[in-house]
């Protein structure tokens, strides 16, 4: 009789974000069942008020490992446009108002970079991974993936601000490569890559 694995519990609804970690951690072969909140749907959604990316994604793993006790990851990720400071940051989900309007947030951000040249561009997305367990401890790692933004988007994969960023050395999108493609060089595919030897440590 086969035993039903550990369960991981991936802390989002955003059923692309999901899907996108489970193709990830799936390639280390860890022994885990990797389920999104969605399995539990009377656990409350974590208020982001962290500053950092690394707060947010703490923030949220350790809401959650405590809620079901059982061991939680949570990324907290965002696009970083130099030209406007960093920005919009933590806020990229929720820049144009309302949290997870990606269409509404590339219109703003492609709107307020309208007059920006090619050359000032320059762009990164940034991601924070975060293992917590119910007991309270913790890990966090960070990825980056560099890039410049077109002046619309393009492609249809991904999700938020994909169809924008053209990672460096690349003729494409991020929206326009083949899932494998992203998560070979996703500024979330290294933070959660470089989490995985946190996983097998902490979790055995």
């Amino acid at each position: 009789m086969t035993s039903t694995p550990p369960r991981l519990i991936l802390a989002t609804r955003n059923q692309g974000k999901v899907s996108e970690l489970r193709a990830i951690l799936s390639d280390a072969g860890l022994p885990y069942e990797l389920v999104g909140a969605d399995a539990y749907p009377d656990v409350p959604d974590v208020k982001e008020t962290g500053v950092t990316f690394a707060e947010n994604a703490l923030l949220k793993a350790h809401a959650l490992a405590l809620a079901t006790g059982l061991p939680a990851i949570a990324d907290d990720s965002g696009l970083c446009v130099d030209v406007l400071g960093g920005a919009p940051g933590i806020f990229s989900a929720r820049w144009a108002g309302r949290h997870g309007d990606d269409k509404a947030n590339l219109d703003l951000l492609l709107a307020q970079l309208a007059d920006i040249a090619d050359g000032h561009r320059a762009a990164h997305f940034a991601c924070a991974a975060a293992l917590a367990l119910p007991d309270g401890t913790e890990a966090v790692v960070e990825g980056r993936l560099t890039g410049t933004l077109r002046h619309a988007p393009a492609g249809s994969g991904g999700f938020g601000y994909d169809p924008i960023l053209q990672p460096l050395g690349e003729t494409r999108t991020c929206a326009e490569m083949t899932a494998a493609e992203k998560n070979a060089i996703s500024h979330r595919g290294q933070a959660f890559r470089a989490l995985i030897p946190a996983i097998r440590d902490l979790l055995g």
